[in-house]
């Protein structure tokens, strides 16, 4: 009996993921690149407060590479920024659904030009346009791009979505047909265990355990009985590797059934952008930030308004009672099929807890559906309502122009406000000081930080040590390919390298011989480039000139005379 509901188990899900590979077009999208597709990057993989919301393609270690239209279209939004996507490309075509190619190296040259008539009109690296319908429009298999390594990138790669024209939701890319081999099973690396109520407890515990397994004989994964007592629920870590790739992907798709009966399935095939912060409650965010390795729940928490479920009974949560037996089945799988099976063994036994669950009680409980304002002399925090995903105790300490908010072990699903009184320094001072966050080495780094007579404010999500810092130093300048005074003939760019240690660069902007110039901005490098084919030199002895701003006003001029014919 017990194999027989294995396998309808494990023939539903697979019926569910070929019939969404079904309803989505096979034939309408060809690949972005000419060669074999290995993927980095899968969607839905568990990302920094976010699900991936397409594929990252390799690139062969290198940028450069030649990349196609994958269908008939016309470009409906063009931009280059810093940070997020760098220089991307949205396509919307006939058939309801939009491509994003993005961490772009360069356009092709027709929307090169495009965007380079943009940037010298508003004077600006950074700029979003949202071309007229058809103005530029796109064949299948035309070149549109080179990939490349802007933006938040960690290395060369393609980063490539298929979304609905008009909801914007993206959709998992390999549905419609792009084929990337993958014969290999997903991989279940931690099985928990957790007491959800006061009253539970699991293995002699009342806090969250983890529990062995061992492979079996006919492939699947058993796991040591568990002796539990009430409310239960269950979290993994595992991940999907692909073929011809090392990564640890996201996995596509997980069960977990009781007796046979599915209480929780979820997979990847869709999101909207908007529930993508829900994340921190599909994790064990606590564990997350204090060992960096990502939980699974399989139980719905508090504040979790995901969508991603497709079965959902009692939020997960199994309710084991004392001298039952409970067969429960978690199974992960891929969207080829490729599956992991892992049998937990469940026994309802009352016993002595041994291990209670840390007392975590304070002076401050936040009610996460309500503001929550504290007042620590000389600091203010501010939590608007549903700052938090449920209610909590909080760790908050003053210091010398230091406040320690907790930890950051809990999320924050909205932004908060952090104030400091600064009526004890003077004008002058004021002007070099921000509100920085202190990592574990006590380094900071800059927020924004809003002045206002007396008084620095500063947002933001994460929880942490905060204080008052200031920047006497202002950004550093050099050129980088070429020296003063050299002559530069048959050089196809210049190169300027710039930093700012504490606060960061907030502006920069560059001139030749006067006239305002584009110098690309890649922050990873701390390198401004500027590229000769851009503009004629009507003379012989050229001067660039580079002014660098940080956060606070400091400010920096290079200028440097070259020679070029």
């Amino acid at each position: 009996m017990k194999r027989f509901n294995l396998a309808i188990i494990s023939i539903l899900l697979f019926s569910i993921l070929i019939h969404g590979q079904e309803s989505y077009p096979q034939d309408a999208f060809r690949s972005p690149l000419d060669i074999p597709l290995i993927l980095a990057g899968t969607f839905g993989e568990l990302r920094s407060n976010h699900f991936h919301a397409g594929i990252d393609i390799k690139t062969q270690q290198r940028e450069g590479l030649p990349v196609y239209g994958v269908a008939d279209g016309t470009i409906t939004r063009i931009k280059v920024s810093l940070w997020g996507y760098g220089k991307v490309l949205y396509i919307a075509h006939p058939n309801g659904y939009t491509s994003v190619y993005a961490h772009l190296q360069k356009f092709s040259p027709k929307i090169e030009e495009y965007v380079k008539k943009l940037q010298y009109d508003k004077k600006s690296y950074e700029v979003e346009a949202f071309p007229n319908f058809g103005e530029l429009k796109i064949e299948k298999d035309e070149l549109i791009a080179y990939t490349g390594n802007t933006g938040g990138s960690a290395g060369p790669h393609l980063h490539f979505e298929i979304r609905s024209s008009i909801s914007e939701k993206p959709t998992n890319p390999l549905l419609y047909g792009i084929d990337v081999p993958d014969a290999t099973n997903p991989t279940l690396e931690k099985l928990f265990v957790y007491p959800l109520t006061e009253n539970s407890q699991v293995n002699q515990s009342g806090d969250k355990i983890q529990v062995n397994f061992s492979r079996q004989p006919d492939g699947t994964y058993l796991a040591n009985t568990v002796h539990a007592l009430g409310k239960i629920g269950i979290g993994y870590v595992g991940f999907d590797r692909l073929d011809m790739a090392a990564n640890k992907n996201g996995v596509y798709a997980v069960s977990l059934s009781v007796n046979g009966k599915v209480y929780c399935s979820y997979d990847f095939e869709s999101f909207s952008f908007g529930e993508t912060r829900y994340i921190n409650t599909l994790i064990d965010y606590d564990y997350y930030g204090r060992y960096r390795d990502r939980i699974q729940k399989l139980f719905k928490s508090p504040g979790n308004y995901l969508s991603i479920y497709n079965e959902l009974y009692n939020n997960g949560i199994i309710e084991v009672r004392e001298g039952l037996s409970y067969n429960l089945q978690l199974l992960i799988s891929d969207l080829k099929g490729n599956k992991v099976t892992l049998n937990i063994p469940v026994e309802g036994k009352n016993e002595e807890v041994k291990i209670k669950k840390e007392d975590d009680k304070t002076d401050y409980y936040i009610v996460a559906k309500k503001p929550n304002n504290f007042d620590l002399g000389g600091a203010k925090v501010f939590f608007p309502e549903n700052t938090f995903y449920e209610d909590f105790y909080m760790n908050l300490k003053k210091g010398m122009d230091t406040v320690t908010i907790h930890r950051n072990t809990v999320p924050a699903h909205r932004n908060f406000t952090i104030t400091f009184d600064v009526d004890k320094y003077s004008e002058e001072e004021k002007k070099q000081m921000f509100i920085a966050r202190l990592d574990e080495r006590l380094n900071p780094s800059h927020l924004n930080t809003y002045k206002r007579g007396n008084t620095f404010t500063a947002r933001t999500r994460n929880l942490g040590t905060y204080t008052l810092a200031k920047d006497t130093i202002p950004p550093a300048i050099r050129t980088k390919n070429f020296k003063e005074k050299q002559w530069l003939n048959n050089y196809r760019y210049l190169s300027v390298h710039i930093s700012d240690d504490l606060t960061g660069v907030n502006t920069y902007s560059a001139t030749l011989n006067g006239e305002w110039i584009l110098m690309e901005y890649e922050p990873k490098t701390n390198t401004l480039t500027y590229n000769f084919d851009d503009k004629i030199l009507d003379k012989k002895q050229c001067v660039l000139e580079v002014t660098v701003t940080d956060n606070v006003g400091n400010k920096s001029t290079l200028s440097t005379p070259f020679y070029r014919n």
